[in-house]
C-alpha cells in the first residue's frame, strides 16, 4: 500500500506533462479565427451557394483551405514577431492615407456584419425559442457587450473556445439526410461548373467570407494579447530563443483552425445542396426560411441544428467583428487597447466595441433581408481584401518589419495566389453579367 501511494504522485506528474506536452491544449487565436470564420454571415454564403448551386460549389473549399491558411499565418506571425497588431503595422510602414482608408473600410463592413449577424441571430433564436426576433436580438447584444466589456481575455477565451463545439452541429446535419457520395466527390474534385456573373458572384462571396479583413485584424491582435498575458513574453524580433518553438505552435495552431473551419463550411454546402437544392429550393431570403426549409426535408433534428448552430458561432463571430475594429481604430490612433485591459485604462477601445455593436442593434432593425445582407457583406469584404493582403505580404516580405522571421516563399506564393483568385472572381462577377 506504501508503494502505492508513492508511486501515484509520479503517475499523475507524468500525465499531467503529458496532456501539457499534447498539441490541442495550445490551441488558442487560431482556432477561434476559424470558428468566427464560419459566423453567421459565412453560413449564409454556403448555405446561398449549395441551394443554388448544389454539390458543384463544393470545390471551393479544398481550394479555399490553404490560401485562407496562408493569409491568416501571415498575420498571425506578423504579430508574434513585431508584438504589434496589423494596423499598428501598417501605420508605421505606410502613409497615413493606406492606414486611415483600410481602417474605415473595416469599420464599415464590420458594423454592417454585426447587423446582419445579429439579425439572423435574432431570426434563429425566434425559431427556437418562440420569442419576439428583436428581443432576442438585443439580449444577445448586450450578453455579448457584458462579457466582452467585464471579463478578462484570459478567461474570456475559455468561453470562446468551448463554444467552437457548436459546429459540429453540421457535420451532425448530414446524418439526418440521404447523401449521394459518388456525387458529392464529383463535385469536390471534378465539378460542373459554367463561369457566369451569378457563379462569379456566389465565388466572391465564398472567397470574401473565408479570406476576411477583419479575421487579418483579429489573429495578429490575439497573438500580441496572448503575449502580454504571459508576462515572460516578448516580442520574437526581441526574443530568439522563443522563436521556434512559438513559430512551431502559430504554424500548427492556425492550419488546424483553418482546417476546422473549412471542412464546416464544406459540411453546410453539402447539407443545403442535398436538401434545399435537391428540393428546388434554390434562393434563400432569411435565416428563418434556411433553417425552415430543411424541417419538412430533413426533420426537426437538421432544423433545430441548423438553428442552434448559428446561435453558437455567433457567440463568437460577432465578437470577434466588433473587436478587430476596435483593434484596428485603437492601433491607428495610438490608444490603449486589448481585451485583458479594465475598461478605465482602455476606454476608446471599448467605447468602438460598444458604439458598433449598440449601431448594429439600429441597423438590424431594417427592411433588409438579414441573409442577403451577409451574402453580399461577404462579397464586398472579398473585394476589400485583395488590396489588404498585397499590404500584409509587403509588410512580412520586410526585413525591416520582420527582421530573420520574414514570410517563407511557399507562404508568400499561396497569398499572391489567393490575390490573384478573389481579384479574377470580382473581376468576373462585374465583366460576366
Amino acid at each position: 500500500m506504501n508503494a502505492d501511494t508513492t508511486q501515484r504522485p509520479g503517475i499523475y506528474r507524468t500525465l499531467r506533462d503529458r496532456i501539457k506536452k499534447h498539441p490541442l491544449p495550445k490551441l488558442g487565436a487560431g482556432l477561434i479565427t476559424g470558428v468566427a470564420d464560419d459566423d453567421p454571415s459565412g453560413i449564409a454564403t454556403y448555405s446561398q451557394a449549395g441551394a443554388q448551386f448544389g454539390v458543384n460549389m463544393l470545390w471551393t473549399m479544398p481550394l479555399a483551405f490553404p490560401l485562407m491558411a496562408a493569409v491568416q499565418l501571415m498575420c498571425a506571425t506578423l504579430g508574434r514577431v513585431t508584438g504589434k497588431g496589423l494596423a499598428a503595422n501598417i501605420k508605421s510602414a505606410f502613409p497615413p492615407l493606406v492606414l486611415y482608408s483600410v481602417v474605415l473600410l473595416l469599420l464599415v463592413a464590420n458594423t454592417l456584419n454585426i447587423a446582419a449577424d445579429v439579425a439572423a441571430i435574432g431570426e434563429c433564436a425566434q425559431l427556437v425559442t418562440g420569442l419576439d426576433r428583436h428581443m432576442m436580438a438585443a439580449l444577445f447584444v448586450f450578453t455579448t457587450l457584458l462579457l466582452q466589456v467585464f471579463i478578462p481575455y484570459h478567461r474570456y477565451v475559455f468561453f470562446l473556445k468551448w463554444l467552437t463545439v457548436s459546429l459540429l452541429a453540421y457535420a451532425a446535419v448530414l446524418f439526418t439526410v440521404h447523401v449521394p457520395w459518388r456525387q458529392v466527390a464529383l463535385g469536390t474534385l471534378w465539378p460542373n461548373f459554367t463561369p457566369n456573373a451569378s457563379a462569379a458572384a456566389v465565388v466572391v462571396g465564398v472567397f470574401g467570407t473565408t479570406i476576411s479583413p477583419y479575421l487579418f485584424f483579429w489573429q495578429a491582435s490575439e497573438e500580441v494579447e496572448d503575449m502580454h498575458a504571459n508576462r515572460a513574453s516578448s516580442p520574437l524580433v526581441l526574443d530568439a530563443s522563443a522563436a521556434p518553438s512559438e513559430l512551431r505552435r502559430i504554424r500548427w495552431d492556425t492550419w488546424s483552425g483553418m482546417f476546422y473551419s473549412d471542412i464546416t463550411a464544406w459540411f453546410i454546402m453539402l447539407a443545403t445542396a442535398v436538401t434545399l437544392h435537391a428540393a428546388g429550393v434554390t434562393n434563400i431570403e432569411t435565416a428563418a426560411q434556411a433553417a425552415s426549409a430543411l424541417r419538412p426535408l430533413a426533420g426537426d433534428l437538421a432544423y433545430l441544428l441548423f438553428a442552434v448552430g448559428i446561435l453558437g458561432v455567433g457567440l463568437i463571430g460577432v465578437p470577434v467583428l466588433a473587436g478587430s475594429g476596435a483593434y484596428a481604430l485603437s492601433e491607428a490612433m495610438g490608444w490603449n487597447e486589448g481585451l485583458e485591459r479594465r475598461v478605465k485604462d482602455a476606454r476608446g477601445f471599448y467605447g468602438i466595441i460598444i458604439v458598433s455593436m449598440l449601431v448594429a442593434l439600429v441597423l438590424q432593425r431594417s427592411s433588409i433581408s438579414p441573409m442577403k445582407a451577409l451574402f453580399w457583406c461577404a462579397v464586398i469584404n472579398g473585394v476589400v481584401s485583395v488590396p489588404l493582403m498585397i499590404v500584409i505580404m509587403v509588410l512580412v516580405s520586410r526585413r525591416s518589419v520582420m527582421g530573420p522571421y520574414t514570410a517563407s516563399r511557399s507562404v508568400l506564393a499561396l497569398g499572391w495566389l489567393v490575390t490573384v483568385v478573389m481579384s479574377a472572381a470580382a473581376l468576373a462577377m462585374f465583366v460576366l453579367r
